[in-house]
């Protein structure tokens, strides 16, 4: 039986954390602080949200606050997964939990497109803020060749609902989408229960 105590009492410390302040930067640095935390350990993600999809990466709800404040999120890549360069419009926290993620860093070129501007391969432990606006902008791949990688996400709403966009690198073309979850259950009351059966 996995025991999600840890990822209950992040939740809770977050939440804590949005009742007090709503400064974006407070709320990174303090939620830099609980996500650390939360991936210290790695007894806690139920397996099956932390299963790969031979087809594309999965992003799997698991947890949605009921205000709309912030959203938790599993990020699970098979080997040679990755992203199409894509913006978030909404601050967010990025940690990793198993194996390596590349990360690959954009900004807007003169020309319309974008340029790469940093490429980071990211180990377990490593947590990282993201900030809406000019610097808004990755593209993030497994950087295992032969195994998973999963990292966990907070985003700043509800990220399965925000309207957001991929862009073409060579031409800056923008493609607007909603991403949605890949799990077929969704938590109850945003949080999970702690049961054998993952019945949510």
């Amino acid at each position: 039986m996995t025991d999600i105590a840890p990822l209950r009492v992040f939740v809770q410390s977050l939440t804590a954390v949005l009742d007090r302040t709503e400064d974006q930067e407070t709320v990174l640095e303090e939620g830099g602080r609980l996500l650390k935390e939360l991936i210290s350990g790695d007894d806690w993600l139920p397996d099956c949200f932390a299963k790969p999809n031979p087809e594309r990466y999965s992003q799997y709800l698991l947890h949605a606050d009921p205000y709309g404040r912030f959203s938790v999120v599993s990020f699970v890549w098979g080997p040679g997964q990755t992203t199409p360069l894509h913006d978030h419009r909404v601050w967010g926290l990025i940690g990793i939990l198993r194996g390596k993620e590349r990360e690959e860093r954009f900004t807007r070129s003169e020309g319309g497109g974008f340029r790469l501007e940093e490429e980071e391969v990211l180990g377990v432990g490593h947590v990282g803020p993201l900030r809406p606006g000019d610097a808004d902008y990755h593209r993030v791949s497994n950087a295992l060749d032969d195994a998973p990688s999963v990292s966990i996400h907070v985003y700043g709403a509800n990220i399965g609902a925000v309207t957001r966009a991929t862009y073409d690198i060579e031409t800056g073309e923008e493609k607007q989408f909603i991403s949605g979850y890949s799990s077929d259950v969704v938590p109850i009351c945003g949080i999970l229960r702690n049961d054998t059966n993952h019945d949510f």
